[in-house]
């Protein structure tokens, strides 16, 4: 009960202004019932709820980088992320460099040169969180921390970006919205896939030199993607194994990014 009033007292703080309770809440609720939503409706109603849960999640990494930096800096900042990640698809799903030799099916609607428009707008929903991971465990203050820090930065950010996928990739593979020409050993993912992750995930971050972002609450939005993921793949999906190495590979993360705002 303790822990309840404290989080109930915590989401009514300045730290969540701007529209960024109501999109938490929302992307929440559009989260939770997924599994029931598929029960209900089948296919269709899961790749609608993906659709919305995005968006929402979007929003709220958009909203929290908008107090950082302001509307100008943040569309500069959005126009940069979903360039990068969907030219990075856009060749990976062409070539096989940097991620492995995939391609995406047709359930994600509408795509541009085969890649979905929707997934540009999931790498900007959680490199935000996973800049808040970074920025507790390096100190970063902005463009203008040292060299060493900012390189710092760039690197645990990819690694708490890409600690999301070890849940990522064989749930969506599992869904059917993306498949391996050749299933790999990571639970049918092949390894070289994460390499691409870091590799573009740490692109991206150095090339957009994020500001000071709000770290509590978009490590909060971490958090509740570690644990949502967790459950689901576990109770719904029945992804046993991934769920395990999602749940200790960004559950390290969680645990060093509270620590270090304690510390």
């Amino acid at each position: 009960m303790v822990t309840v009033l404290r989080w109930r007292n915590y989401l009514a703080s300045p730290e969540w202004h701007g529209g960024t309770r109501f999109f938490l809440f929302a992307w929440v609720a559009c989260m939770i019932p997924m599994p029931i939503v598929q029960w209900l409706t089948g296919d269709d109603g899961l790749t609608a709820g993906i659709y919305l849960s995005v968006l929402m999640q979007g929003t709220l990494a958009v909203l929290f980088l908008k107090q950082a930096a302001g509307w100008r800096r943040t569309a500069a900042i959005v126009l940069l992320v979903a360039t990068v990640a969907w030219a990075s698809e856009a060749i990976g799903s062409k070539t096989g460099i940097p991620f492995g030799a995939y391609h995406y099916t047709d359930r994600l609607q509408p795509q541009l040169l085969g890649v979905p428009i929707l997934i540009p707008l999931a790498w900007l929903m959680m490199l935000p969180p996973a800049w808040a991971v970074a920025q507790r465990l390096t100190g970063y203050a902005g463009a203008g921390s040292p060299a060493a820090t900012r390189a710092a930065f760039v690197g645990v950010s990819a690694l708490a970006f890409t600690a999301w996928d070890l849940f990522l990739d064989p749930q969506m593979v599992h869904w059917g919205l993306w498949e391996w020409d050749q299933p790999g050993a990571y639970f049918g993912i092949p390894l070289v896939n994460f390499a691409g992750w870091l590799l573009v995930s740490g692109l991206i971050t150095a090339l957009v030199r994020p500001p000071r972002v709000p770290d509590r609450p978009l490590l909060v939005v971490y958090t509740l993607t570690w644990l949502i993921e967790t459950v689901g793949l576990i109770l719904f999906w029945g992804l046993y194994g991934p769920a395990a190495a999602g749940f200790i590979g960004m559950g390290l993360f969680v645990l060093l990014g509270w620590r270090a705002g304690r510390s």
